[in-house]
């Protein structure tokens, strides 16, 4: 308790841009850790599933059950139910219908991001700005004509030191989230796009087949009645 006690006494040292410092770093941490519960709820992706989507000639009442044992947050889950609800349709219809349905999950997965984005630059500012004010405190006492205590001077500094380590501190760690959840982002959305194409390219085999059996219906009609 002593050393908590001491360690706030000592952050608080940096003076007034501590508090905005502070309040930015919670809020970056709160994004972190909302984050990083909604990524690993969203983009959770069975291995089961993936080598399904990647296998030739699958079925789609298959994977429409694996779909459904994702559940409805999933983002993979809406991404593939979606085309698998459109597979009756044409081709580009179908593409649209995806292409839609990953820029709305881009969308959810960005969510809060921008905090971060803005949390790094902004706490390096601050912590700039308190070492300004800071510095001036400094000089505003050795420019004074009364005796001057080493104290004092050595307090203006100390304050501009610890606004500026804590901005640094909160920008860093914001940095490393944000980096992180914008590479796992990107991930996920390439493993989307080509997973779609695979799904895609099941629909024209599909509706090729389909086209097939009709022009061979004719013949097979006619054979029948020859015989």
């Amino acid at each position: 308790m002593n050393e908590l006690t001491g360690a706030w006494q000592a952050v608080t040292y940096g003076g007034p841009m501590v508090y905005p410092l502070l309040a930015l770093g919670v809020l970056a941490l709160a994004i972190v850790i909302d984050r990083a519960v909604a990524y690993g709820r969203c983009l959770r992706l069975p291995g089961a599933l993936m080598e399904l989507a990647e296998t030739y000639g699958f079925a789609w009442d298959e994977l429409e059950r694996r779909i459904a044992a994702l559940g409805p947050h999933n983002a993979y889950g809406r991404f593939f139910q979606t085309i698998a609800d459109n597979r009756n349709k044409p081709v580009w219809w179908v593409e649209s219908r995806a292409g839609d349905e990953a820029g709305a999950i881009e969308k959810v997965l960005n969510r809060g991001l921008w905090i971060l984005e803005t949390v790094v630059t902004a706490a390096p500012l601050l912590g700039l700005l308190g070492t300004i004010t800071g510095m001036m405190q400094a000089f505003r006492i050795i420019g004074s004509s009364t005796l001057v205590a080493p104290t004092q001077v050595t307090s203006g500094v100390a304050q501009a030191l610890i606004a500026t380590a804590l901005g640094l501190l909160i920008a860093i760690l914001a940095l490393f989230g944000f980096n992180f959840f914008a590479r796992t982002q990107a991930q996920a959305l390439d493993r989307m796009e080509r997973l779609g194409s695979r799904l895609i390219d099941h629909i024209r085999l599909d509706q090729e087949n389909g086209r097939a059996e009709s022009a061979l219906a004719p013949l097979a009609i006619a054979r029948e009645a020859v015989r």
